[in-house]
């Protein structure tokens, strides 16, 4: 693992945690000797890599100081609403760089965010993927992994389109 990696991994876990998702205290102390290994310095990071099983009710308190000591730490806007964009940006990044799964990504999308914001427009995309996917069968007559292309292009085009959404505000 290289050095970029493991902080990749590192905010990876971060934003998990961040939006409520279950994260083991062996992930965060794997993640913190990963970091370790691959040159990451840190004053807690020993610390957290360090710890044994009987120490793990440490790791979430040390992991969230080594987010703050590596300037990793995330927190989700305070608005519900920009929570949830916040939450399907975030996935949709996941699915546009292949780290997550398209059928998978686009369901967390379709059940975690879209809903919960009303179904909008700019989500509807991923949305009608995540209901391809969820439903597939091959009697369609489309193979499985051009509706998982189609899934990764509706990401990436819905990060396109919020990009210059915000680059324009």
């Amino acid at each position: 693992m290289t050095r970029d990696d493991a902080l990749k991994q590192l905010s990876h876990l971060a934003r998990e945690r961040a939006f409520e998702r279950h994260v083991g205290s062996d992930r965060l102390i794997q993640s913190g000797l990963d970091a370790l290994i691959a040159g990451v310095e840190s004053p807690s990071l020993a610390v957290l890599a360090g710890l044994l099983r009987s120490e793990e009710p440490e790791a979430p308190e040390l992991f969230d100081q080594v987010l703050e000591e590596l300037g990793l730490a995330f927190h989700p806007p305070a608005d519900p609403r920009a929570a949830k964009w916040a939450l399907a940006d975030w996935i949709a990044g996941q699915i546009a760089d292949g780290s997550l799964d398209p059928a998978t990504g686009t369901h967390l999308i379709w059940t975690e965010a879209a809903y919960d914001l009303g179904r909008p427009k700019d989500l509807e995309p991923l949305v009608r993927c995540g209901h391809f996917l969820d439903a597939w069968d091959e009697s369609w007559g489309v193979a499985f992994e051009q509706l998982n292309e189609e899934a990764v292009e509706a990401a990436k085009q819905f990060l396109e389109k919020r990009s210059a959404a915000e680059a324009g505000a």
